[in-house]
């Protein structure tokens, strides 16, 4: 895919605010001191009247994002992930969540592919943290063109969004001319009878290079794209479970709580059946090379083609166990 154009959700998502400033005159942003690095600073260059540095004080500043949402004022409170959903929570959880109000959280440097900022700023926890919160819907785009989608659809919601964005440059291969951001819905890429690939965020564009190598492998794999965690399209995982009866899920993120979990949860009230889960296992990541650290921890094509592979041959033995 070395010929494909790739380009980090975090500066659509920036780019995305400032476009979207021109219509919304209540749209407000705010940042913790990192403008530059979440890429707000490209609407504050446009708009800096109605942009507020918080400083280096979260929890303060999701506090004011709800204030501002109580005067009519559409606030997209941005930081790191680590920040928003770790040091932010009990603010998050209780002056944004509880009265529901209409909070956007823009949440960058998400997962392992932070990369050298290390263990500390990689978070791997914030889906499951926010899927905890009754009423907050969970965002996480796979590209620039879904990123782009999924502001402009965040601001068009009243109610509190968590948006997870990227550090590292994605593979764009949605066709702006074409695509259809409908939150709460999954989006089906490929078609596939043997096992169906569902995935999220960073992992979507790996997800279809390990389907394309398994087909040529023999094996028919669906891919999915779930880039709204919570709501979760059950109705098409269910759909999916039916028609494959395996699912693989993948993520950038851990496998306890995320969209594994959701996944799992979904097809024990519907269509049980086995699932494999690929993501941050129950450890903590470090420092290195984005790329890298992506490779070290399954997060390629590769693992996908191997894990995919392996719940393959576990599906087979079952079904003749039970001839």
């Amino acid at each position: 895919m070395a010929d494909v154009k790739k380009k980090a959700t975090r500066e659509s998502y920036g780019e995305a605010l400032a476009a979207l400033g021109e219509t919304y005159e209540n749209l407000v942003v705010l940042d913790a001191d990192l403008a530059a690095a979440t890429k707000t600073g490209i609407f504050k260059k446009k708009y800096p009247e109605r942009f507020f540095d918080c400083g280096i004080a979260e929890a303060n500043m999701m506090g004011v994002a709800a204030g501002l949402a109580t005067t009519g004022m559409i606030p997209f409170a941005s930081t790191f992930a680590m920040f928003a959903a770790g040091r932010a929570f009990e603010i998050v959880r209780n002056s944004i969540g509880y009265p529901h109000l209409n909070v956007k959280i823009g949440a960058t440097h998400a997962g392992i592919s932070v990369g050298e900022d290390g263990a500390t700023h990689q978070c791997n926890e914030d889906i499951a943290l926010m899927r905890t919160i009754p009423g907050m819907t969970i965002l996480n785009p796979a590209d620039d063109v879904e990123a782009r989608a999924a502001v402009e659809a965040a601001v068009k919601y009243q109610g509190p969004v968590y948006l997870r964005f990227g550090r590292l440059a994605a593979p764009i291969f949605n066709d702006p001319a074409t695509y259809h951001f409908e939150m709460g819905k999954g989006i089906t890429l490929r078609q596939g009878k043997d096992v169906t690939i569902v995935a999220t965020g960073l992992m979507v564009s790996e997800a279809l290079e390990a389907a394309a190598t398994l087909a040529n492998e023999g094996i028919d794999a669906g891919v999915i794209n779930i880039h709204t965690i919570k709501p979760l399209d059950t109705e098409l995982i269910c759909k999916a479970a039916q028609q494959t009866g395996l699912l693989v899920t993948v993520e950038e993120h851990s496998i306890i709580g995320g969209l594994g979990s959701a996944v799992a949860e979904a097809v024990t009230g519907c269509c049980p059946v086995p699932v494999a889960r690929i993501g941050v296992n129950d450890e903590f990541g470090y420092s290195g090379p984005a790329v890298e650290l992506l490779k070290k921890f399954g997060l390629c094509a590769s693992n996908i083609v191997a894990v995919t592979k392996a719940a393959m041959t576990r599906k087979q033995e079952i079904g003749r166990a039970h001839v």
